[in-house]
């Protein structure tokens, strides 16, 4: 098993442990190769909930670019809702879980077709 394939393994767990989702296998596999090489970075590989400029990072680079939607205050309720979801006192958010759940949580899987 790849090192990826690990961590696709561990995201999906996680979302189902910690999120209570039964993971779309093919969506969290594109979401997961979709975010690089940050994935092998223990610090690139979360995301703080409590960080306002990661989560800024989060909504511009994320929600904006990637799955292209406008900036409005539904972006932050989202991303809010995923970290609700996610659990805020779970201290490791992994980045491939919360896009996973934004991608869901925007019903923006075709993005990822």
């Amino acid at each position: 098993m790849s090192k990826r394939d690990e961590l696709i393994a561990k995201y999906a767990a996680d979302l189902k442990d910690k999120c209570g989702v039964k993971a779309d296998m093919d969506l969290l596999t594109k979401v997961t190769i979709g975010c690089g090489p940050s994935i092998y970075n223990a610090d690139a590989s979360t995301v703080s909930g409590t960080d306002a400029s990661e989560l800024a990072t989060v909504k511009n680079n994320f929600l904006i670019k990637k799955l292209g939607l406008k900036d409005s205050a539904d972006l932050d309720k989202g991303i809010d809702a995923v970290m609700e979801t996610y659990g805020r006192s779970n201290r490791n958010k992994y980045r491939a879980v919360v896009y996973y759940l934004l991608t869901k949580h925007f019903k923006k899987e075709a993005a990822y077709k």
